[in-house]
C-alpha cells in the first residue's frame, strides 16, 4: 500500500445518522478505528493522498465527497444506495439474529450464524469495491469497514 493511496481519515455526516443501537454504534466505531489504521484508497487519475473521507447519504445516494490533506476537494462521487439496499438489510437482519442468539443459542448455532454474517460482509465488501471501480480503487478489507459505515447511514434513511 502507497502511503499516499490511502485515507488519513474518514467522517460520517451527522445528519446522515440515526441513533444507533449499542451494538451498531460499537460496529460504527471499530470500522472506523480500523480504516484509520490500514485502508486501500486511490482515486483515479490523482495523486494527491492521503485523502479525507467524509461518507453521507442523500437523497437515496451514497456521497463520497474526498479531499487532500490541505481541505482541497479530489472528487465528489454519487453512488445509489439501490445497488446495495438489499446487503444492507440482509446484513442489518442477520446482526440482530447474531446478537441475539449470543445471549441464548448454543455455540454452533451461534458459529453458524457468525459464518453467514461474514460471508454477507465479504459480499458486499466486494459489491461496493466494484460500484467504486474504475472513480475510486478499494480494496476487500477497505470494502468491508466502509460498508459497516454505509450500514449505519441506511439505518436513517
Amino acid at each position: 500500500m502507497s502511503e499516499r493511496n490511502r485515507l488519513a481519515d474518514v467522517i460520517l455526516d451527522e445528519a446522515s445518522l440515526a441513533p444507533a443501537s449499542p451494538n451498531a454504534e460499537h460496529e460504527r466505531r471499530i470500522a472506523l478505528f480500523d480504516l484509520k489504521e490500514s485502508n486501500s484508497f486511490a482515486i483515479a487519475g490523482e495523486d494527491r493522498g492521503p485523502y479525507l473521507l467524509l461518507l453521507a447519504q442523500s437523497d437515496g445516494r451514497l456521497a463520497f465527497d474526498v479531499t487532500d490533506e490541505a481541505g482541497e476537494r479530489v472528487v465528489l462521487h454519487h453512488l445509489p444506495m439501490s445497488a446495495m439496499r438489499k446487503l444492507v438489510k440482509d446484513y442489518l437482519m442477520i446482526c440482530d439474529s447474531y446478537n441475539n442468539a449470543i445471549r441464548t443459542a448454543a455455540p454452533s448455532q451461534i458459529e453458524a450464524i457468525d459464518m453467514g454474517r461474514r460471508g454477507l460482509h465479504n459480499e458486499a465488501g466486494e459489491v461496493l469495491m466494484e460500484a467504486l471501480a474504475g472513480k475510486i480503487e478499494i480494496d476487500l478489507e477497505t470494502g468491508r469497514r466502509l460498508f459497516t459505515l454505509v450500514c449505519a447511514l441506511h439505518v436513517r434513511a
